[in-house]
């Protein structure tokens, strides 16, 4: 699997906390009724709120369309899940 480089295009939008589409996604990490994180361009993003959900997921072209009520956006550093998500083996022989 070929892993992108580089900084792409990274869009919200988000029409009245209910949801919305998102573009420059490189993975969804994790995702729940309260939390969904994805590895964007530009970080880690973890949204929170209710009854969130994942309608579309495209990651050929990072699109994800999602809905649910959201309560907060935050971004964080993608670096240590990056160093973490490296296979054991690639660790090993370092």
């Amino acid at each position: 699997m070929e892993e992108k480089t580089g900084m792409g295009s990274h869009k919200l939008l988000f029409q009245n906390r209910q949801g919305g589409s998102l573009t420059g996604i490189r993975d969804v990490l994790s995702f729940d009724e309260n939390q969904v994180i994805l590895d964007t361009d530009m970080g880690l993003l973890t949204i929170k709120g209710k009854d969130l959900h994942i309608s579309r997921l495209t990651l050929e072209k990072g699109e994800v369309d999602m809905g649910g009520t959201v309560d907060s956006l935050v971004y964080s550093s993608n670096e240590s899940y990056r160093k973490s998500g490296e296979s054991f083996l690639s660790r090993l022989f370092k």
